[in-house]
């Protein structure tokens, strides 16, 4: 599978709840509607959540300010998310999801990265690296 990770901040405007509540209640339901033609498979949203015990975790790492989202968008292959790039129902259908985007996340400040996934532990797990 081939996966995008877009780490999200919001807009300064908007608080932590307004920026999930929009996500999940306005935004999700376009990318539900427009998955088929941007060919994408799986789509996960993760927000954070603050545990001062766990906090630890970052801190002794020197780690940034975290992100106020993670979204997960998988492709079965590099191909499927290659070809919306030159179909014009898809490339309609990406620039609508941009728009929305615009609403709420700070693009500037919230980094993407296209990658392949391999699962180390679970059911699905790689039987070698």
């Amino acid at each position: 599978m081939t996966k995008l990770i877009f780490c999200l901040h919001r807009l300064p405007e908007l608080s932590a709840l307004q920026f999930q509540d929009y996500w999940k209640h306005q935004h999700a339901p376009l990318v539900r509607e427009l998955a088929p033609i941007l060919k994408i498979r799986r789509y996960i949203q993760t927000y954070p959540f603050f545990d001062e015990k766990l906090y630890t975790a970052s801190k002794v790492r020197g780690g940034a300010a975290g992100y106020d989202g993670v979204a997960e968008l998988y492709w079965e292959s590099i191909d499927d998310l290659r070809s919306t790039a030159t179909d014009l129902d898809a490339i309609k259908a990406g620039r609508r999801l941009l728009e929305d985007e615009r609403k709420f996340i700070d693009l500037p400040r919230s980094p993407l990265l296209f990658a392949d996934e391999v699962v180390v532990v679970g059911s699905d797990a790689a039987e070698s690296l």
